[in-house]
């Protein structure tokens, strides 16, 4: 798949930060191969290379959404929660943007089973259920409710662990990467210069502070799973 067919463009990419690293003190060594330069005392990356890596990985996501697998999306700083949510809920992904949970991977079945209690009290509030309870004992449930959905909403529709997950921050979620390479879930993840890409299997050499910067790799992201979960319909259409 050609560099072209995704669009990327470094004069958008400039205009939205995606090339403003660390300051040059904070370099990661491993990071050194897709910097291009200082300026002002921070590192510039190369959007030559950050181009030839995010169609690599936009490849893969392509290809990952047409077989019919799953992409879980992580972006829990708080300026990005609502871009991540908004996103991943219009690419019908799953995703999580508060705290990650230790063991989401890595202790699957019993996250699986607290989803469980959060879908079926939501289930029994929506149908009137709960109004065979008195109002002090409602009130206790409408609490766990609310403190499930924050911790849930997210992944309540990941019926099993997702094939890839795509990290816009790996100093924040350096856990999620970490759950994710013990149970061979594929990682994509954003690496500004300060991060060390080692256990990433498709690295995007970008800004990960500049909220520009992560709506500008949201954006390409969306653009292709929407285009690769069309495919399939062309095809029944075609047929």
């Amino acid at each position: 798949m050609s560099k072209e067919k995704f669009n990327l463009n470094i004069a958008e990419m400039t205009q939205a930060g995606v090339h403003l690293g660390h300051a040059v003190s904070k370099l990661h060594p491993n990071m050194k191969l897709y910097v291009s330069g200082i300026k002002n005392t921070i590192h510039i990356i190369d959007l030559e290379k950050t181009i030839d890596e995010f169609s690599k990985a936009l490849t893969f996501i392509s290809n990952l959404i047409t077989e019919g697998k799953n992409l879980l999306i992580v972006g829990t700083k708080v300026p990005s929660k609502s871009l991540v949510k908004q996103n991943a809920e219009e690419m019908d992904l799953s995703y999580v943007n508060t705290r990650w949970l230790g063991g989401t991977f890595t202790n699957f079945e019993t996250i699986f089973k607290r989803v469980g209690r959060f879908i079926q009290l939501e289930k029994e509030k929506a149908d009137g259920s709960l109004e065979k309870y008195t109002k002090k004992e409602r009130m206790k449930i409408n609490k766990e409710i609310e403190t499930l959905r924050v911790k849930f909403e997210g992944i309540k529709n990941m019926q099993k662990l997702p094939e890839a997950i795509l990290i816009l921050d790996m100093r924040k979620d350096i856990t999620a990467a970490r759950e994710a390479k013990k149970k061979g879930v594929k990682i994509i993840a954003v690496c500004d210069t300060n991060i060390n890409p080692d256990l990433v299997d498709y690295i995007i050499p970008a800004n990960d502070d500049a909220i520009s910067s992560v709506r500008y790799i949201l954006e390409k992201v969306k653009e292709t799973v929407l285009k690769a979960k069309e495919e399939p319909k062309k095809e029944e259409k075609n047929n």
